[in-house]
C-alpha cells in the first residue's frame, strides 16, 4: 500500500503513529462522542487534552480478545493516570464510561455531546492565546521527559528553557505584563 503520513510524518502502523503524534509539535486535542476502544485508546494516549461526553466510554479490550495493547497503551497509560487506575484499564478490560475515566485523571473534561466541540475550541483559544514557541517548547519537554531519567529530564527541561529564554517572545510577555497590555507574539 501507499505510504501515510501526517505533518511530514510516516506512519507505518498503529505504534508509529502513536509515537508520532507526541513528536507534533502543535498541541492535539482529542473530543470523544462515543466508543473509544482498544486501537481508539492506543491514539488518544498521544494526545494532549482529551474530551468527551458523558457517552463516551473507554477500554482496553484486548486482554477479553486474547490480544496485547501493544500500539503503546501499556507504556503511556502508566505515565498519564495513577499506577492503579492504569491497571485496572489494562487488565480488567471493562468499558470504563466518561464519569470514571475523568474521575481517573483520564479526561480534562466531560461536557454534553452537543456542547463538545466547542469545548475542545475553547481548550484551543486557551492555548493559542500562549506564546507558541513556549507551548511547543512545554510540550517537547513533557512528551520527551516522559521518556527520559528525572535526571536527563531536567537537562532537557534545562536546554529547552534556553532556548526559549533568547526568544522575541520571552522579552514580549514580561515587558507587555509590565505595560499593563496583552502581549504581541510573534513566535520568534
Amino acid at each position: 500500500g501507499e505510504a501515510v503520513s501526517v505533518n511530514g510524518y510516516a506512519l507505518s502502523d498503529g505504534t508509529d503513529a502513536v509515537l508520532r503524534a507526541s513528536k507534533i509539535d502543535k498541541p492535539i486535542i482529542a473530543a470523544v462522542n462515543g466508543p473509544c476502544v482498544a486501537g481508539g485508546m492506543e491514539m488518544l494516549g498521544g494526545v494532549d487534552i482529551r474530551v468527551a461526553c458523558p457517552e463516551a466510554l473507554f477500554a482496553v479490550m484486548e486482554p477479553k480478545r486474547g490480544l496485547f495493547a501493544g500500539g503503546g497503551t501499556t507504556v503511556r497509560l502508566p505515565r498519564q493516570v495513577p499506577f492503579p487506575q492504569a491497571m485496572e484499564f489494562l487488565l480488567c478490560a471493562d468499558l470504563i464510561p466518561a464519569q470514571r475515566a475523568y474521575e481517573m485523571g483520564f479526561l480534562n473534561a466531560i461536557v454534553p455531546r452537543d456542547q463538545l466541540m466547542d469545548k475542545a475550541y475553547e481548550f484551543a483559544r486557551r492555548i493559542t492565546a500562549n506564546a507558541p514557541l513556549a507551548v511547543q517548547a512545554t510540550k517537547r519537554s513533557v512528551w520527551e521527559g516522559l521518556g527520559m531519567s528525572l535526571r536527563d529530564a531536567y537537562k532537557n527541561e534545562s536546554q529547552i528553557s534556553s532556548e526559549i529564554f533568547s526568544t522575541e517572545d520571552a522579552k514580549e510577555g514580561p515587558k507587555a505584563f509590565a505595560e499593563k497590555r496583552p502581549p504581541n507574539w510573534q513566535g520568534r
